[in-house]
């Protein structure tokens, strides 16, 4: 079935590209070659960082996987028939420790998965931001150097609309990965109120113990908050994480008020599915953009 974001009429492609473009200028075709190099070099490095997400979210969905049964092994232990076991002395608290200490590991993995998507999400906005070549020096001089941030206010980076290859140009590159760009974020948004509900996990109420509650507000490692402030998942008023929403819906914040219980087995296996199903990416979009973008530059990227 056809996507429907694949329309011709609201996506740019090869095939239907404006035909009245600007005609290059002088300094127009000393820009594009280097605009060329760049454009390709983001490219790989959003197509890199696709494949680093999906390596991080599935290492994260095994760790989730193995918290939640050693959650619920220790929770049922209790009620558990041990069969010849049943006469040891201790066997069910000392099953429960052990069971515990696995969640404490499992909870660190899932921490450090949850960083590495982090990561691979802030390494996509910067590439995403990165499509433009500024001319630096005079564009009479005999030597022409780029950069990658504007010397001169008065020069946009887009090469003044021309296409940088054949069709396309700087900002049509940059509509195509902001839709990307954009998936990949509300994922991880969603991602981390999975994270924040299995962290919470009163891991030793089987013992009679508390442990501290993790909630939406809370900032799961140092520095984590920062990160998010330059990906755009953090308000700038509340300085908080924005509210998870799905691709076209609007934010619901219900959950980050809500009260600490037991998590059924029901609802933590809806958590683990919704963590696999990448709800918010659309990886037949995402392959078209990148076959659509191939053909533009004349480049196998895989």
């Amino acid at each position: 079935m056809e996507s429907p974001h694949a329309s011709s009429a609201e996506k740019p492609s090869p095939r239907n590209a404006n035909p009245s473009s600007p005609s290059p200028s002088p300094s127009s075709r000393l820009w594009r070659p280097a605009a060329q190099r760049n454009i390709r070099n983001q490219w790989s490095k959003l197509l890199s960082g696709k494949d680093r997400w999906f390596s991080a979210a599935s290492e994260g969905r095994n760790h989730a996987t193995s918290l939640v049964n050693a959650y619920l092994s220790c929770r049922y232990m209790p009620h558990m028939d041990l069969g010849v076991l049943k006469g040891m002395p201790r066997i069910r608290e000392k099953a429960c420790e052990k069971l515990t200490l696995k969640q404490e590991l499992y909870c660190g993995k899932l921490l450090s998965s949850y960083k590495d998507m982090v990561a691979v999400v802030s390494d996509l906005v910067k590439a995403s931001k990165s499509m433009r070549c500024f001319i630096k020096g005079s564009a009479a001089s005999s030597l022409i150097q780029f950069s990658d941030t504007s010397g001169d206010m008065s020069d946009p980076g887009d090469g003044g609309g021309i296409p940088v290859f054949t069709h396309f140009s700087i900002s049509e590159f940059e509509n195509l990965v902001q839709e990307i760009v954009e998936m990949f974020e509300l994922e991880l948004s969603l991602k981390r109120l999975i994270v924040v509900e299995l962290l919470s996990i009163n891991e030793k109420e089987v013992i009679g113990e508390q442990i501290d509650v993790s909630s939406w507000q809370t900032e799961l490692y140092l520095g984590e908050f920062d990160n998010l402030q330059m990906i755009g998942l953090l308000s700038e008023e509340s300085f908080l994480p924005l509210p998870s929403r799905l691709k076209d819906r609007n934010s619901n914040d219900n959950f980050i008020g809500r009260s600490c219980h037991q998590r059924s087995s029901e609802i933590l296996q809806v958590y683990l599915t919704t963590w696999l199903a990448d709800v918010n990416i659309d990886v037949n979009r995402i392959a078209e953009i990148f076959s659509i973008i191939e053909e533009e530059i004349q480049v196998k990227l895989s």
